[in-house]
């Protein structure tokens, strides 16, 4: 059989996580129309007849500002070693006026990488006119030799199959490395700790959701058929003014993340779940190794 790694890269909100959904067929990665979304490696995987491909979703590469943002950008990058081949997404309809200095930097850190296939996939061409589509994938391409180019639309799952397969291509045989029930290697835990972030990410707004950070303290499986999953976690933000906005008057906002955050974890673990949140400040925590290291990002 075929099984091979590869690693999905390009600016936040190119729609990496949307492409790895549609890969899997299942909502594995946590999308979010704000950029930033995706904070960590994700390992989603593939699995079809006569093959296994591990996709690999990392944030988007971007200049940071803080050292979350700076562990951000050294996992994607590190995404792209040892891997079987490499998917570049390109925001086409960020890119109607010309490609931006950003995907510029990536295409240069791509032309270093040696042996290694790499697909440019150009996303959300149902929103730009196929003139200008066209004249982006001549200036990237004049730029770097791409193993593909795949026009695609991930929300809408156009050419999302013709992708996977010009990729299967060049993926060489190899072992079965999970089995055919596992879509992911991140926790039921780490799973739901990206469930509560991305409602954040999804009801407020600013700088709010970015500054937000999750920890579970209390996770309890239920224990038999029918038993309930006891959760509990902390709300990290920097600013009280933060914590006021994600509280909510009378506690509105914090019920109504709870609320939808619970709804798909149930879903996830298959059972009722008791959650609890609770927000603290913690001031500038994005750049405060010690607390990096505790919500679990660290190198």
């Amino acid at each position: 059989m075929k099984s091979g790694f590869v690693t999905v890269v390009g600016r936040p909100n190119a729609g990496k996580s949307t492409l790895i959904n549609r890969f899997i067929g299942e909502k594995v990665a946590i999308t979010s129309p704000k950029p930033q979304t995706t904070r960590t490696n994700l390992r989603a995987i593939v699995n079809g007849k006569g093959y296994q491909l591990i996709f690999i979703d990392t944030p988007g590469i971007h200049t940071p500002k803080t050292k979350l943002g700076e562990y951000m950008v050294e996992s994607a990058v590190s995404g792209m070693e040892s891997v079987d081949a490499i998917i570049y997404m390109l925001d086409a309809e960020a890119s109607q006026k010309g490609i931006q200095q950003g995907d510029l930097e990536i295409v240069e850190k791509l032309k270093k990488i040696k042996n290694t296939p790499v697909f440019l996939a150009v996303n959300k061409v149902d929103a730009v006119p196929k003139e200008s589509l066209l004249g982006m994938i001549k200036e990237l391409t004049d730029l770097m030799e791409f193993k593909d180019v795949v026009p695609v639309s991930a929300l809408k799952n156009d050419g999302v199959k013709i992708l996977l397969n010009e990729v299967l291509k060049v993926i060489p045989e190899g072992p079965k490395y999970y089995d055919d029930d596992i879509i992911t290697d991140s926790t039921v835990k780490e799973i739901c700790t990206e469930i509560i972030r991305e409602k954040i990410l999804r009801f407020t707004n600013e700088e709010v959701p970015h500054g937000a950070g999750i920890e579970i303290i209390i996770f309890k499986e239920p224990m038999r058929p029918g038993a309930t999953c006891h959760i509990e976690a902390n709300i990290y933000c920097e600013k009280n003014s933060h914590k006021g906005i994600l509280i909510g008057k009378e506690g509105a906002m914090l019920k109504r993340i709870g609320s939808s955050a619970r709804f798909d974890m149930e879903k996830l673990i298959g059972s009722k779940v008791n959650l609890k949140l609770w927000v603290k400040v913690k001031d500038d925590w994005r750049n405060s190794p010690g607390m990096l290291k505790e919500l679990g990002y660290n190198k």
